[in-house]
């Protein structure tokens, strides 16, 4: 029986098994959204017998849960990371994608004309087909690197981050214009999509910078709107947070109605804020990241649920070979022709990078586009990019690791921010992680005897995984790490 509280029983059992199955995941080295889709589907109508099918339900939850990740990507994006890889990053975000698609669309085409496959596209359902797929989903590869405490060299983990966060509204506008095309059954050519897609990244890029400096203004102004009077610190940050919240969706809303990409003024709005001084901005940020865990979580698990694993075996064979060559051919070829003009990027990171293409949860978002647009095949689609997605996670996202250190790329994460202390931003002060060597102990072993700029105190050590308040008569030695707060110069 459908009711509110059954809805709320199966929604929390979802919730609480999704969460504890993932929590597995860092033991097996399974990427957290293959354990979340196995959970959906193992829940759904071939499951448990949940049934699931309404696909704009899908489609709008989905759209509401990436406006939330890509605002996030873009908060935790800081400039100065970026910013040796930033061209690379982008040409990997929209020309890659590009070629991505066009490679493996060919191919699908060209799969198409055989008689022994089950699929018969034509050409623009081919490079529909191929456009949902054409980006990356890089979060769930972190979430191992990040796990096992796996760092990388040669600056790969921004430019990683920086196409994975940029390269959703490049497979979007595709994936639109394509269906478009199709539907309006008009004539599809290159001046057309490169039209389209200067007006979208154009309108995109000028709604988010606009609304970034509106947020800016607007969380300025709801402190001055108290008059003076005070507010209890926790219910202001609560407010600021939620206000950026409306200003994530109504920036997505605004451009995609002024005909640009809402997902790229989402993610720009992002790297605004998180790169700029904004009020309570660690406790907006921490709201945003419990947000898109919730996010993430709960489109996978619909995801799961949508998918019957019995259709998808009709596909398996055809859906095999197209993820076959978009992980040994497309998305290679991709990388290394985008990352052609850069010299200086190794032939290790290259094959680190084509390595690195994911597919996750927004490929299977975009599919249901294609289903709700009623494209002839649509359900065909659906399915051989949840396959071909479900094989990509299987296959490369188990074996990233393995991979990076094979090619000599992993590097110790840095473990500075252990301590988990923060301060309010309006302190003028700031804190400070000092490793300690043989060097500066250098004839002195106590605290009191270290010697430390002007206004700094240390107030806590941390000594093989232990934390310690500190005197001036604590013992130091070799590889103690210090907290040190220091007041800024005004």
């Amino acid at each position: 029986m459908i009711s509110s509280e059954n809805i709320l029983l199966i929604g929390s059992l979802l919730l609480i098994a999704g969460v504890l199955f993932g929590k597995s995941g860092y033991r097996t080295g399974l990427p957290l959204l293959l354990i979340f889709l196995l959970v959906g589907m193992g829940f759904g109508s071939d499951g448990l017998g949940i049934q699931f099918g309404d696909m704009a339900v899908a489609q709008f939850i989905g759209m509401i849960a990436l406006c939330i990740i890509l605002f996030s990507g873009g908060v935790s994006t800081k400039i100065s990371a970026i910013k040796p890889v930033i061209l690379p990053g982008v040409i990997l975000s929209t020309a890659g994608v590009l070629i991505t698609a066009l490679l493996t669309g060919l191919f699908i085409w060209w799969l198409s004309g055989m008689s022994w496959t089950n699929i018969h596209f034509a050409f623009l359902p081919s490079l529909l087909l191929a456009a949902t797929m054409s980006s990356t989903d890089s979060a769930s590869v972190f979430g191992i690197l990040g796990s096992q405490k796996v760092g990388l060299k040669n600056n790969l983990r921004p430019m990683l981050e920086l196409e994975s966060g940029s390269n959703d509204p490049m497979a979007y506008m595709l994936t639109i214009i394509l269906i478009e095309s199709i539907v309006g059954a008009g004539e599809f050519s290159g001046w057309s999509l490169c039209t389209a897609l200067i007006a979208q990244f154009g309108i995109g890029i000028a709604a988010g910078f606009v609304m970034g400096k509106i947020t800016q203004w607007l969380l300025g102004m709801y402190l001055r709107l108290g008059g003076g009077k005070s507010e209890d610190p926790s219910q202001a940050t609560s407010m600021l947070a939620i206000l950026v919240l409306g200003s994530v969706f109504f920036t997505f809303a605004a451009a995609t109605d002024l005909g640009g990409n809402g997902y790229l003024a989402v993610y720009l709005l992002g790297i605004m804020l998180g790169n700029s001084s904004v009020p309570s901005r660690r406790g907006i940020i921490k709201f945003v990241d419990g947000l898109t865990w919730l996010a993430q979580i709960v489109v996978f698990l619909m995801l799961g649920l949508l998918v019957n694993p019995s259709d998808m075996l009709t596909v398996a064979p055809v859906s095999l070979l197209i993820g076959a060559f978009m992980i040994l051919f497309g998305r290679p070829l991709s990388v290394f022709l985008s990352l052609l003009p850069f010299r200086k990027i190794s032939m290790r990171s290259r094959l680190f990078v084509s390595w690195v293409g994911l597919r996750g949860a927004v490929p299977i978002i975009f599919a249901t586009y294609p289903v709700v647009a009623h494209i002839e095949g649509a359900s065909q689609i659906f399915n051989i990019v949840f396959f071909v997605t479900l094989l990509s996670l299987l296959l490369q996202g188990t074996t990233v690791i393995p991979f990076a250190r094979m090619l000599h790329l992993t590097d110790k994460e840095d473990e500075s921010d252990d301590f988990g202390v923060e301060l309010a931003d309006e302190l003028p002060t700031s804190l400070n992680i000092k490793t300690l060597t043989e060097a500066h102990l250098h004839n002195c072993d106590r605290l009191r005897d270290l010697h430390l700029p002007a206004g700094s105190l240390v107030i806590m050590i941390r000594r093989n995984g232990k934390y310690m308040v500190p005197n001036g008569s604590s013992r130091l030695h070799p590889g103690d790490a210090l907290l040190i707060i220091k007041e800024d110069s005004i």
